[in-house]
């Protein structure tokens, strides 16, 4: 009977797959960003998969941004001069953060969800008949040098993720993935050479960014920078952690202990901004505090299922970390530099026009963020697919992450539309202040959709490893949108800073596009199927 049933089975098992070959081979390269574009909110297996990760991590993404918001709002009822300041400093602070951690958090991601995915999964039955299991084959030779085969024997993973309940965890041995070590140690040491770095040059940083050592805004923006650079170390290594959870498909636990951080934050602002009478140090104080609190509790968490320390110095893959971290480099320092150089040149332009742009970034990053939600469950999914050669997922991933990234912008662009003008008086009560928001709303709103496919498009070369072009493509695009900073600026102010801006997102959103559009570099196989 089971023979009667497998060989009736079997032609229709025939068909599924030659159809699936055949839907395969019809697809062209630019095909991808429309395949099962209907699909586009169905919750199968793959939309499930991508929800779990993008909407806590879209949650824990946008947490920073609004609490900056928050910040933002405190210190503009405190003065302009003192909200421009401070727009100053955080503008000086998030670049060298970038620079800094990006890198290693984009890589981070990638290398620990390779690892994660050469792994075979062994049961707890296996264990205690003391089976053992090689992990699957994988064609990423690096990945093959990276575990020895001492390693492959020790190393338990287990079905549960990080929400396992805590009377099973007992049960189960902690993961030892190598990228995890690593990413700690490079997060902890740039932390530290951050914190003082802008301690010592805070003043001449800020002069380099157009205050003037006799500028009212120089007080208030050192006094901010030198109190937030105190907080690096545990902005580095909280971001590491976030890089190893979003590697291992975990984005709850982020976003648990960044809202319980920015929570802190938002708690503490008043407090020490009004009540103790500290002014912008109060706000920044209070950060520091809260950036803290979010690295205690991802550490804490980590070491409950994750070897930390390496078993030998061995483990510690810092050629590997450095080799595709210096091409991020390259890449985060040309896309900071853009936004940072208009933060300059408003700045130049006197402190209403900073402040004025000041609200405007602010409220453009923290929308724009919510698509990094997607970026990472791309990422995640196709480094993922890739270690596999799953090639089949990865397209659908792409297309599914793009599509919905979209979808997203539009909706951005017509909330932002509709409510910015409102939600500006918020910040400020400054008349001239107001007027220049109310010119930037358009450039905030309508670029949306293209910021959003732009930072997908990011998501899915760091999950391709496809490092090398997100570098180049990059530094091309900074070269182009620095000219029209500087032109635009002059010529036009405030408004050419924005102009500039969206010249510099729609490059950047295209440098993407034309990737997968040509199947060049990892989409080479979209041309074999096509």
């Amino acid at each position: 009977m089971a023979s009667l049933e497998h060989t009736l089975l079997e032609p229709t098992t025939i068909t599924v797959l030659m159809s699936d070959q055949q839907q395969q081979q019809s697809l062209s390269p630019l095909r991808v960003f429309f395949k099962d574009a209907r699909s586009v909110f169905k919750l199968d297996d793959l939309g499930k998969e991508i929800a779990e990760i993008a909407v806590p991590a879209a949650l824990a993404l946008a947490a920073d941004p609004i609490a900056s918001l928050v910040d933002t709002a405190f210190i503009g009822h405190i003065g302009p001069v003192e909200l421009a300041a401070v727009g100053v400093a955080i503008a000086v602070f998030n670049q060298v953060s970038r620079i800094a951690i990006f890198p290693l958090v984009s890589v981070t991601t990638s290398f620990v969800a390779e690892e994660d995915a050469t792994y075979k999964i062994i049961s707890d039955d296996d264990l205690e008949n003391g089976e053992e299991a090689d992990p699957p084959s994988t064609s990423d030779s690096e990945m093959k040098e990276l575990i020895s085969d001492k390693d492959q024997q020790k190393t338990v993973y287990s079905v549960e993720s990080f929400e396992t309940e805590p009377n099973t965890i007992k049960h189960q041995e902690r993961k030892h993935i190598p990228s995890v070590s690593t990413a700690l140690v490079v997060g902890g040491v740039l932390g530290l050479l951050q914190a003082l770095l802008l301690v010592l040059c805070a003043k001449p940083v800020l002069s380099y960014m157009g205050i003037h050592y006799d500028d009212p805004m120089m007080t208030p923006a050192s006094q901010y920078l030198t109190l937030r650079s105190l907080g690096a170390p545990a902005v580095l290594l909280s971001l590491a952690m976030q890089g190893v959870f979003r590697g291992l498909k975990d984005t709850k636990t982020p976003l648990y202990a960044t809202v319980a951080g920015d929570a802190t934050n938002i708690i503490l602002d008043p407090i020490f901004i009004f009540v103790f009478r500290l002014g912008v140090s109060g706000a920044a104080i209070a950060h520091v505090i809260s950036q803290y609190l979010i690295s205690l509790i991802l550490l804490l968490r980590l070491l409950r299922h994750v070897d930390v320390l390496p078993p030998n110095l061995k483990d510690l893959q810092f050629s590997r970390f450095l080799k595709n971290g210096f091409l991020l480099l390259a890449r985060v320092i040309a896309v900071t530099f853009c936004v940072t150089l208009s933060a300059s040149m408003a700045a130049r332009q006197g402190s209403i026009t900073m402040a004025a742009f000041q609200i405007c970034l602010q409220v453009w990053l923290a929308t724009s963020l919510l698509a990094d939600g997607l970026a990472v469950a791309g990422q995640a999914i196709l480094a993922s697919s890739f270690a596999r050669n799953d090639h089949s997922k990865a397209t659908n991933a792409a297309s599914r992450v793009l599509q919905l990234g979209l979808v997203l912008g539009l909706g951005l662009c017509f909330m932002l539309g509709l409510g910015f003008q409102f939600a500006s008086r918020l910040f400020t009560k400054d008349a001239d202040v107001l007027h220049l928001i109310y010119l930037g709303i358009p450039f905030v709103a309508l670029t949306q959709p293209i910021n959003s496919l732009a930072f997908v498009f990011d998501g899915i070369n760091y999950g391709a490893s496809d490092f090398a072009y997100s570098a180049y493509s990059m530094i091309i695009v900074a070269v182009i949108s620095i000219c029209c900073v500087l032109i635009l600026s002059h010529s036009y102010g405030f408004v050419g800073l924005w102009i500039a801006l969206t010249i510099y997102m729609t490059l950047r959103m295209f440098a993407g596009f034309w990737r997968i559009g040509t199947a060049t570099g990892p989409w080479r196989f979209l041309r074999s199927s096509s």
